[in-house]
């Protein structure tokens, strides 16, 4: 039987990564700004969740890291997106277009018509 919990979650859990890719990509950012951006988007996420996933995607080349102090204040680990993290944000994002729109088809009744090109 499947247990009937909240199916954004599961959903939250797979894109999580590229969301905060995406936020990445728009501009050099650090760990709690992503944070406070995802909540105020809707997709509230703790620290504890986003600062393992920074490190998986620096790990897996697709962000680079530096500390920085800036005004004073705390230094801070700031992340920039790297070629390979560009590229699969633009894979990531046809994917993603093809899933909702399947998704959407299955979910209305309707058909699928294809991946996109």
């Amino acid at each position: 039987m499947v247990e009937l919990t909240n199916p954004l979650i599961q959903i939250k859990k797979g894109a999580l990564d590229f969301c905060v890719l995406a936020i990445i990509a728009r501009r050099e950012t650090y760990g709690y700004e992503i944070v406070k951006f995802l909540g105020e988007q809707g997709l509230a996420t703790s620290e504890g969740t986003i600062y393992p996933l920074l490190a998986r995607l620096n790990k897996d080349g697709l962000v680079t890291a530096a500390w920085r102090q800036e005004d004073g204040g705390n230094p801070r680990k700031y992340y920039r997106v790297t070629a390979k993290g560009e590229t699969a944000l633009v894979m990531f994002k046809q994917s993603w277009l093809d899933f909702i729109e399947a998704v959407n088809c299955i979910l209305e009744g309707g058909v699928a018509h294809g991946t996109r090109t």
